[in-house]
Order: structure tokens, then C-alpha cells, then sequence
């Protein structure tokens, strides 16, 4: 993978350029690109961003009042499907809503309209034939559902034994549907069927190659490379398509498009910045855990919770702790 661009900035307003805490993207057909920004829970400032590759900030959409159509509480995932829909996970709400790529709010899908519970709903991906699977984090496993939006298929439970869960968190597909849900808690992948059928396990606790400290986010790249958010590890780690371990990507970051025009109107800030060591070669014995190594050194990975692949296989790694997105391609 070679490190191709930064998009992004830190703001503390709802509106405009930045982000507060950025947690998913993903791709209209005609390669827009739809951001969640997810402010403090309550606080009525998370949206959807919708943003170019060139990083023009197009506008945003969702902020509401509590109980109307445009409220977001807690929104973790997104995903479009054949009709440039775009579908939303709301993991405090239990629901998912439903956008045009105008923003205009379609319809909203809870118990009620799926016939089923919906507890916890985090990662959602959708098929070539507009089926959706999400999985639900309270209730330890995936919900299939049609794309007339009923619960046609659930699969499983509390456990650590194959086809069981603990706090799965995102998921994808491969070219021949198979699913890859990124078990958090269990601290490892599984593969099953469309159909629920368990496959294969990647993966064990631990921070060494092919181990995962809290995996976030899984996707799979058209050479059937298994890309995954090792969220707790602070790192991005790519598996082969037999799960066996390929490469690291631990963070390049530069500045944003965005980054350098606040900093050409606040020269007082980019004087600072640039006496300022920001790529902090060795830390002290103490800060060398991923979290403190994130945390203290700008350019690396801190809180990498989604992965994300666009029509062009480049890979989009989102930060919510330093509010942007890392892009990759293939080399």
C-alpha cells in the first residue's frame, strides 16, 4: 500500500469544514463521498458530510430535534445501495435511516418495519442485489434483512466458540458475498456464508502479526486481501485471502487541503506548529503502549475505526480521534 492523501481537520463546530469525531464513510456512484460526523452523545451536533476525493466540502445533513426524522444520537455506519441509497446505523437509537444522495431523509427502519428486534445496530453492508447485513452489537450477531426492508435471516449468539459473538462491530463482503465480521471483543474476523454458515476465524487477542486488540472494521480488496482496523492496536493490519498475515500500516499523515488553509489564516499557529516535534521518534518507556505511541505522534494512526475501499480499490482508513482520513492505494 502507498500512502496517497489526508482529508480532514479538527473543529469544534457543527457546520462547515472538519469534523469532530468522523466514524464512516462511503461512496455515491458518482464517487461523492458521505462522511458520519459524530458528535458527544446529546449533543445534537452529529451529521453526514458530504465531501469530494479534492477534498471540496460539498455541505452536511442530520442535525435534528430528538424524535424527528434528521436526529442522530449515536450514528457508526454507512453504506449505499444500487439505487445511490444510502442506509445509516444509529446504535443508541436502534434504527436505520434512510438518504438520498441529496440528503433528503426516505424513510427510517426499526423493530416495527423489520419484524424483528434491532439492538445495537453498528456495521451494515449491502450486496449487489440490495440485501442488507448489520449487525447488532447487543444481541451478538448479524441481521439479513430485504431490500423491502424485512428480517429475513439472523444469525448468532453470545460466545467464543465459532458463529458466536461478543460486541461484533463492522462488517463486509468479497466478490462472492461471503460475509467478514469484525468480532471486537472476541478480538478476531469470521467469515461465513451469505446464508450464515460459518467458514473460517482469523485471528487471536494480542499485538503481534495476525493478533487484534478491539478490530473495528473489516473489508475485503479485489485481490481478496482481508483489510482490518485494529482499533486497539492503534494500526491497520492486511491479511492475505487465507487469513495468513501480509503487512502493517501504522500512518503517514500529512496536512489537508483543509489543514493548510487554516493554518495560511492563522500564522501564529503554524509558527508554533513548526517548532513543535511532531514526529516523536522515540517516546519514554512509559508511552510506548499503541494508545499513548497514537496519541503523542501526529503522522500515525489514533483511532482508526473504519476501513473502506472505493471504486478504484483505494483504501480510506478514518480516524475518529484525529478527525480525518488516511488514503491508500495499490502499488
Amino acid at each position: 500500500m502507498k500512502y496517497l492523501k489526508t482529508i480532514g481537520l479538527k473543529s469544534n463546530q457543527p457546520a462547515g469544514r472538519g469534523f469532530v469525531f468522523p466514524y464512516d464513510i462511503s461512496f455515491a456512484s458518482d464517487g461523492k463521498i458521505f462522511a458520519i460526523n459524530r458528535g458527544r452523545f446529546k449533543q445534537g451536533w452529529s451529521s453526514i458530510h458530504m465531501l469530494t476525493f479534492d477534498e471540496e466540502w460539498i455541505g452536511d445533513f442530520g442535525r435534528g430535534k430528538p424524535n424527528d426524522n434528521y436526529h442522530f444520537e449515536l450514528p457508526i455506519a454507512l453504506a449505499f445501495d444500487s439505487k445511490d441509497l444510502l442506509y445509516l446505523t444509529d446504535e443508541a437509537l436502534d434504527e436505520i435511516k434512510i438518504f438520498d444522495t441529496e440528503g433528503n431523509f426516505i424513510e427510517k427502519w426499526d423493530a416495527a418495519r423489520l419484524g424483528s428486534d434491532l439492538d445495537g445496530p453498528a456495521g451494515i453492508t449491502i450486496d449487489s442485489e440490495d440485501f442488507l447485513y448489520v449487525v447488532e452489537r447487543n444481541n451478538n450477531r448479524v441481521n439479513k434483512i430485504s431490500p423491502d426492508g424485512r428480517s429475513i435471516l439472523k444469525w448468532g449468539e453470545f460466545g467464543t466458540s465459532d458463529g458466536q459473538f461478543n460486541m461484533p462491530w463492522g462488517l463486509s463482503l468479497d466478490s462472492e458475498n461471503n460475509v467478514y465480521v469484525a468480532d471486537w471483543r472476541n478480538d478476531r474476523i469470521q467469515k461465513f456464508t451469505s446464508d450464515g454458515e460459518f467458514i473460517s476465524v482469523f485471528g487471536e487477542s494480542g499485538y503481534g502479526q495476525g493478533q487484534f486488540n478491539r478490530p473495528s472494521s473489516v473489508v475485503i480488496d479485489s485481490k481478496g486481501n482481508i483489510i482490518v482496523a485494529d482499533w486497539g492496536n492503534e494500526r491497520i493490519q492486511i491479511l492475505n485471502a487465507d487469513g495468513s498475515f501480509k503487512m502493517f500500516l501504522h500512518g503517514e499523515a500529512t496536512l489537508s487541503k483543509w489543514a493548510v488553509d487554516w493554518f495560511n489564516a492563522n500564522k501564529d499557529e503554524f509558527d508554533a506548529r513548526q517548532e513543535s516535534d511532531l514526529r516523536i521518534k522515540r517516546l519514554p518507556q512509559h508511552l510506548r503502549t499503541p494508545y499513548h505511541v497514537g496519541s503523542q505522534t501526529e503522522h500515525v494512526f489514533f483511532g482508526p475505526v473504519s476501513v473502506k475501499l472505493d471504486s478504484e480499490d483505494r483504501l480510506y482508513i478514518t480516524e475518529h480521534s484525529r478527525s480525518r482520513i488516511q488514503i491508500y492505494e495499490q502499488n
